[in-house]
């Protein structure tokens, strides 16, 4: 079997950024200019370079929820208010370079920006409503989304762990034979196998922070492999159930599985009974 190495990306959700921010800028242009007497040019401009900065640090607050995510426990949430402090710093010095850049570097007028204590105080205080939305804003456009995906699948018919292959049938694999980008191929252990994610017609395989790509359902490969071994948690993800590190409570009844190597999967509530037949979640 010849895999090779892929990582996903769902461009939903930075067009769903996208346009959050575009309107988030002509909301707050609006604003400015009824506050400060502004022309709306200046406006918009002055908008457009804060929310730049905000843009350029969504990639950091979602790897930090990723990792950390808040609900998991009181360290975490400690975490995140501490991020506040370089959130704030990173987002105001950023905004004051581009400011000075547009006005003063590229359009020649007058414009300051002392990076003074109060001035980074203020922002602070401003950013932390900022950052409280934003991280609200992650944690809702990411449940939103999988419930968009969960409502595309049907319901499971059956919640016991698919059936072992029947007298006479083929063992189930133990290893696959890998193929990398340098052409040399490599054996991998399916014990090793972290967790497999579906990608349309392929499969991902994450092995020790490594992703290969394989050309078969999920369904598929949750029939070919061992059920005592691997379970289906949502309809785009099967886990190895020996890998599984964590599970906490998420949203409207869902829970997040992280696993040994960092990363984090959602436990759907219609497939929860197949997981707990393997690993019971006592509350």
């Amino acid at each position: 079997m010849t895999l090779q190495p892929k990582a996903s990306f769902d461009w939903r959700v930075p067009l769903i950024w996208a346009v959050m921010l575009a309107i988030s800028v002509f909301a707050h242009a609006y604003v400015e200019m009824a506050d400060n007497q502004v022309t709306l040019a200046k406006a918009v401009a002055l908008e457009t370079t804060s929310h730049i900065m905000v843009a350029a640090m969504l990639p950091a607050i979602y790897w930090l929820h990723r990792h950390r995510p808040i609900s998991g426990s009181p360290v975490n949430l400690a975490i995140h208010v501490a991020a506040l402090v370089p959130f704030s710093f990173i987002r105001t010095t950023g905004m004051a370079g581009l400011r000075l850049l547009w006005f003063v570097g590229i359009l020649g007028e007058s414009y300051s920006f002392p990076l003074t204590l109060d001035r980074l105080l203020y922002e602070l205080s401003k950013d932390i409503v900022n950052y409280a939305l934003l991280s609200g804003a992650v944690l809702g456009i990411r449940y939103l989304l999988d419930r968009a995906d969960a409502a595309k699948q049907p319901v499971p018919t059956a919640v016991e762990p698919p059936s072992p292959p029947a007298a006479g049938e083929p063992a189930r694999p133990e290893r696959f034979t890998v193929r990398r980008r340098g052409g040399n191929e490599v054996v991998v252990e399916v014990a090793d196998i972290d967790w497999i994610e579906a990608a349309g017609n392929y499969a991902i395989l994450h092995v020790g922070g490594e992703t290969y790509e394989i050309r078969s359902s999920l369904t598929k490969l949750e029939g070919e492999l061992d059920p005592k071994r691997f379970v289906r948690v949502h309809k785009s993800h099967l886990v190895n159930i020996g890998r599984v590190a964590e599970v906490t409570p998420w949203v409207s009844g869902d829970w997040r599985i992280r696993l040994q190597d960092g990363a984090e999967v959602n436990l759907s509530r219609r497939y929860r009974q197949r997981f707990e037949a393997l690993a019971p979640v006592r509350s």
